[in-house]
């Protein structure tokens, strides 16, 4: 599926004004909202213009694989499978429900794919390069797996193994992609666990790794396409956690919250509702 700028502005438009809505109806229980309005653009690009994706057959074996290492971040890929029609409105809004399988993390589903559980961050990318590597066993040298990873999620060891795995057996058929907000649930990633120089890091570590802005969908478009010979390839998406909404953009304290009635209402009137 390829779609204009202009579309995929008013996709990633629709994600939004849907998890206002998904974390509203949570309740006092709230959502990770933040983290996930900052990856939008990302998702949106991904599953409507780079994926090799049928949500008709989501079980394909020549598909591409997604692993969602910030698995806190799910909601904005369910709002995502929404608007590809492989759940319904009323569905979405089960998100966190009791008996809802839209739970606050992913859990596997393969119609829905959801190649793995995830949640307990640095895990994603040790999937992502086993499934590569599995991929070029099994002869299939169409089929990419991206993953994308947190930038405090970088914090982890476990992704630096990863790495340098991913390197050693040349995975170019691996993509990562970094959503990298600067903030994470303590506070600032620099003032934590300092990431910088964090693009030479990944290029150190044998990747060919480029630096973009995360909510550019036309530079997103552009460097998925980017080839990457015998190298895995890192996307390090420069992002605004909490983006598009006035309040909670660049707020540590939205990493999870919850919504008032008059703060929903704001947030709505500012994405145009």
């Amino acid at each position: 599926m390829i779609l204009t700028v202009e579309q995929l502005s008013k996709i990633s438009n629709q994600i939004r004004i849907n998890l206002i809505e998904m974390t509203y109806n949570t309740g006092l229980q709230g959502a990770h909202i933040a983290g996930a309005l900052s990856m939008v653009e990302i998702m949106t690009v991904l599953y409507f213009n780079i994926l090799n994706f049928n949500p008709k057959n989501p079980t394909d074996e020549t598909r591409d694989r997604f692993i969602l290492s910030k698995g806190h971040g799910v909601m904005a890929q369910y709002a995502v499978f929404e608007q590809m029609g492989l759940i319904t409105k009323e569905e979405l809004l089960t998100y966190k429900k009791n008996n809802s399988f839209l739970s606050a993390h992913p859990s596997m589903n393969k119609n829905l794919g959801i190649e793995f559980s995830s949640g307990s961050l640095g895990q994603g990318l040790s999937l992502g390069v086993g499934t590569a590597l599995a991929l070029k066993q099994k002869k299939n040298f169409s089929s990419k797996v991206y993953v994308l990873l947190g930038d405090g999620e970088c914090n982890e060891g476990s992704i630096w193994e990863s790495a340098m795995s991913a390197s050693n057996f040349e995975l170019d058929n691996l993509i990562v992609i970094i959503d990298k907000n600067s903030l994470q649930y303590d506070g600032k990633t620099e003032d934590i666990m300092k990431l910088e120089p964090f693009k030479e890091k990944w290029e150190s570590f044998g990747f060919k790794t480029i630096s973009v802005n995360g909510h550019d969908i036309e530079e997103l478009k552009h460097v998925f396409n980017i080839r990457h010979n015998k190298k895995p390839l890192c996307i390090v998406a420069n992002t605004i956690k909490g983006k598009g909404i006035s309040f909670m953009e660049n707020e540590p304290k939205w990493h999870n919250g919850a919504l008032s009635k008059e703060l929903h209402d704001k947030a709505l009137v500012e994405l145009g509702v």
